[in-house]
């Protein structure tokens, strides 16, 4: 009789389901991938065991890095003139952290693994990504009470990423206001190509009616870009002379070796993250700036792994070979909805022995898509100028 009088009680209070027990596991992965922010991830980690044991099977992950913090700033003695150093674009010591995650979300370093070596044991170099916070005492904690975590910490328990991407705060470079710097690299042991896009400066002109011009934008000619970009009837594309003599030459040789460096010491952090996760399909380490992009496809990841990169003797970063460039130049450039780059270059980089198969996959196709809109344009209405060629030895 006591179980017959249960029963209404049962009907009026039933147990209360998880709803989220009746997705399956392939569904929920789905889930997770969509998400990718590692934070947002760590979150998911802790709700339930079932969470927990999901999200390491995440195969496409995104970690945003929120704050560069400089070694100087784990040291007591630190001065002033370390500190502006430390923030120099080309400082070769420099920790990257990424913050955000608070107290409540610490039980992430339950996920995190067992203990492993500090940051400098894990990357093998002073200059290293750094992630944080995550848990307990598996990282380094700053003044703030505020514990960091390397990348490499942060996806070590990660076991079937296939696109990975991680974003930097800010680009490396310090650039002024109004200044226009881009590029992009690809890797694989060594550089394969890169490409760099710069300006003097960029100009909003809203009265530009871009549809004015006949076939999308663009001139039939061949050696001649549309618009004031031209600059007057006598322009064939060249570069004037004023651009030896003001000194637009010099800065343009500083923007390629500087975006080289950049892309260089990007390049030669990643190393342990390639190392441990054999799984990777693409990588991509970018910044929030938009500025510089490095990126790995299955098969440079793979020829990474076997063959190892040459670090350059001066500083930590992948050497950068002997190179064949090619630059193209226009004084005034108009893009679509009104974008006008003044003092518009781009340079195409390739390393001077590369073989014939990827020189094959470069040129046209690779400038077309190096950039978002509106500089994939760019791209396309400078290379239809005059080409120059330079070269640059190994450095």
């Amino acid at each position: 009789m006591s179980s017959v009088r249960s029963d209404p009680i049962h009907r009026i209070h039933p147990e209360q389901i998880d709803h989220f027990d009746r997705l399956p596991d392939s569904l929920l992965l789905l889930i997770f991938d969509n998400i990718g922010d590692v934070k947002a991830l760590g979150r998911c980690c802790v709700v339930s065991r079932r969470f927990h044991s999901l999200v390491p099977q995440v195969e496409n992950v995104v970690v945003r890095v929120d704050c560069v913090i400089p070694d100087d700033d784990y040291s007591s003695s630190s001065s002033s003139s370390d500190k502006s150093r430390s923030s120099s674009p080309f400082t070769n010591i420099f920790r990257l952290v990424l913050g955000g995650i608070v107290k409540p979300l610490q039980a992430l370093g339950q996920f995190l693994g067992p203990k492993r070596p500090n940051l400098y044991e894990t990357l093998n170099t002073p200059s290293s990504l750094s992630v944080g916070p995550g848990g307990d005492d598996d990282g380094e904690m700053d003044q703030g009470g505020v514990t960091h975590h390397s990348p490499t910490q942060v996806l070590r328990n990660f076991k079937e990423i296939r696109f990975l991407r991680i974003e930097l705060p800010s680009g490396e470079l310090g650039i002024e206001d109004g200044v226009l710097l881009k590029w992009r690299a690809d890797f694989g042991s060594t550089l394969d190509n890169c490409v760099i896009l710069g300006a003097a400066s960029v100009v909003n002109n809203v009265h530009l009616q871009v549809s004015e011009y006949g076939n999308g934008g663009f001139c039939s000619n061949d050696n001649v870009t549309c618009g004031s970009n031209v600059g007057n009837g006598d322009d064939n594309g060249s570069i004037p002379e004023s651009f030896y003599t003001n000194g637009g030459l010099k800065l343009r040789v500083v923007w390629t070796i500087s975006s080289l460096i950049a892309a260089s010491a990007r390049h030669y952090l990643l190393q342990p993250i390639i190392a441990e996760h054999k799984t990777l399909h693409s990588l991509v380490l970018t910044d929030a700036d938009g500025q510089g992009v490095l990126c790995m496809n299955r098969d440079q990841l793979e020829e990474l792994r076997v063959k190892p990169l040459s670090a350059s003797s001066a500083s930590k970063r992948t050497l950068v070979p002997a190179l064949n460039m090619r630059l193209w130049y226009a004084p005034h450039l108009e893009l679509p909805h009104g974008v006008v780059l003044k003092g518009a270059t781009l340079v195409a980089i390739r390393p001077s022995e590369q073989s014939a198969l990827k020189k094959e996959v470069s040129d046209a196709s690779w400038l077309s898509t190096a950039f978002e809109e509106p500089y994939g344009t760019a791209a396309k209405m400078l290379v239809k100028r005059r080409t120059y060629c330079l070269e640059m030895n190994s450095f």
